[in-house]
This record gives structure tokens, C-alpha cells and sequence, in this order.
């Protein structure tokens, strides 16, 4: 008697959703996190250290990087 080996992804379609709304958050996080610098090297720009990049951008990237481990965890039902 032959069995059929039916091949079955590892995460339902949901978990694969959630992974890819996590990565978006992460990428939204260091878009966040990019510019406010200067093309002068001489000159210091005061604009790296404004609230967008030192807080909203790292708890972003932190809140995407909790998104894909619930992703990962999630469990079928």
C-alpha cells in the first residue's frame, strides 16, 4: 500500500500575512531612520538627533520585530 506524501507548508496563510506586515514595519522603521544628515562633513547637522530618529524609528523596528516572531509563534488552530 502506497501512501500519498501530500507536501504541507510549515505556517497556515495567515502567519505569512503577519510575517509580511512585520517586515513592513521594520522597513518602515529604518526608512524612519534615514536622513538628517549633512553634505558637509565640517558642519553638524542637528537634525540626526530629533525625536523621529532617536525614538520613533527604533520602536518601530522593535514593534516589527515583535510582529514576525508572534508570526512565527502563532499556531493553527
Amino acid at each position: 500500500m502506497m501512501e500519498e506524501n501530500k507536501s504541507e507548508f510549515l505556517f497556515d496563510n495567515v502567519n505569512y500575512k503577519i510575517l509580511l506586515v512585520g517586515v513592513g514595519v521594520i522597513a518602515l522603521g529604518f526608512i524612519l531612520m534615514s536622513g538628517g544628515g549633512s553634505d558637509d562633513p565640517t558642519v553638524f547637522n542637528e537634525e540626526i538627533f530629533n525625536f523621529r530618529r532617536i525614538r520613533l524609528a527604533p520602536t518601530t523596528v522593535l514593534i516589527g520585530f515583535g510582529i514576525t516572531v508572534f508570526s512565527i509563534l502563532k499556531t493553527r488552530k
